[in-house]
């Protein structure tokens, strides 16, 4: 007969140690997200990858010029200036190509000056700047060629006869990437560059995973020969190359926006429904699985209702390895002329190779982009499948 008169009786059993510190007491995800905190290069890669998000989404807001702007008197312009002073205490930026731009003391544009006369032959240019008479002698490499000797300098400027010397170096606050051949803002273009880029990347992953999942959790679940034939298409599929494939699309629809994330979106697939058929063979004979079959639930209600959620965390995994292919695709067929029109990172490497001797920062900056985007992408993939595996084998 129970004791009433003792109410410790009444109070639930205290947990013992082990099961206090039990790694299943907290919910999947939060102990997924908190083996992922713990790997410094994950989170690394989630802070770049939250920067580049809010760099694309927010970063127009903040440019000064747009994307499409031109002003030819400009182009390319380096994003670091190195000035000459006059006596009028006046700045001046020589350009790569001999003339010279008014520039502030704090390195903002103001406008280009032409020059009064052009000796070709002698390879000297003349300006008149705030009554004084500056002369740039440019003949320096052509002079040493003739002899056959190496240049000392490529070129030096006068004002009234004295030889000028850089008197400060500053950053172009005008153009803060510097400009392109054609006078256009280097910054705003990656700005609307990284979010063509990330649009096709994701918006072609989400399209991979759709078709993937659907494709990889038919053939697990029903088996059998079905499982057997349509697995041989994806081994048939995979033998190709993938790039090949797009380009092969791209070459038929067109080129676009649009027309790049279908190509890309149903060319790459397999990897995905490779990972979601694994993981419904090793899940379709559980217990759960079993009792949804007792009770007569439909084949497509088991798949989508109980199979494809509980294998949430492995396509996660797989998408955030599939962005930065998308990444290097968009790119890739951009600078071989497939991609888009528009601006994006591949484009923009494109269109910086041509003078990429002269002027190797229209190349370097979105270069580093799509590098760091990549890099971020791959280092949020591995810290995840870390930390499923980490879950899993607890």
């Amino acid at each position: 007969m129970l004791d009433k008169q003792n109410p410790t009786l009444w109070l639930p059993p205290e947990k013992s140690a082990e099961q206090k510190n039990n790694v299943h007491s907290h919910p999947y995800w939060y102990q997924v997200l908190r083996a992922f905190g713990k790997d410094k290069l994950a989170v690394v890669g989630a802070v770049i990858m939250v920067f580049v998000v809010l760099f694309a989404l927010v970063g127009p807001l903040f440019a000064t010029h747009t994307a499409e702007e031109m002003d030819l008197e400009f182009g390319n312009i380096s994003p670091r200036l190195s000035l000459y002073r006059l006596p009028s205490n006046t700045y001046l930026y020589l350009h790569p190509d001999y003339y010279f731009i008014r520039v502030s003391e704090d390195g903002h544009i103001l406008e280009r000056i032409r020059e009064t006369s052009n000796d070709m032959v002698n390879r000297i240019k003349e300006f008149t700047i705030d009554e004084h008479i500056v002369t740039v002698d440019y003949s320096f490499v052509a002079k040493a060629k003739a002899e056959g000797t190496t240049p000392t300098q490529k070129y030096a400027v006068y004002c009234d006869g004295t030889e000028l010397q850089v008197a400060k170096t500053v950053w172009n606050k005008t153009y803060i990437f510097g400009s392109d051949s054609l006078g256009r803002d280097l910054f705003a273009r990656i700005l609307e560059g990284a979010q063509v880029t990330l649009l096709i990347a994701v918006c072609s992953t989400l399209i991979n995973t759709v078709i993937g999942i659907l494709y990889g959790g038919i053939s697990g679940y029903c088996g059998g020969r079905t499982d057997q034939i349509m697995m041989r298409v994806v081994e048939i599929l995979s033998t190709l190359p993938v790039t090949l494939i797009v380009i092969m699309l791209m070459v038929v629809i067109g080129s676009g926006v649009l027309t790049l994330i279908i190509a890309m979106g149903i060319a790459n697939w397999c990897t995905m429904a490779r990972v979601v058929r694994g993981q419904v063979l090793s899940l379709k004979q559980r217990e759960f699985i079993l009792s949804a079959v007792t009770v007569n639930a439909s084949k497509a209600r088991i798949l989508v209702h109980h199979l494809i959620p509980n294998v949430a965390a492995s396509i996660i995994v797989c998408m955030t390895m599939l962005v930065p292919g998308a990444i290097f695709n968009e790119s890739f067929l951009s600078f071989i002329g497939l991609g888009v029109t528009t601006a994006s990172w591949g484009t923009l490497v494109k269109d910086g190779l041509a003078g990429f001797r002269s002027f190797p920062y229209q190349v370097m900056f979105p270069a580093v982009a799509i590098c760091v985007t990549i890099l971020a992408m791959n280092l949020i993939g591995n810290g995840l499948q870390t930390a499923v595996q980490q879950y899993e084998e607890r």
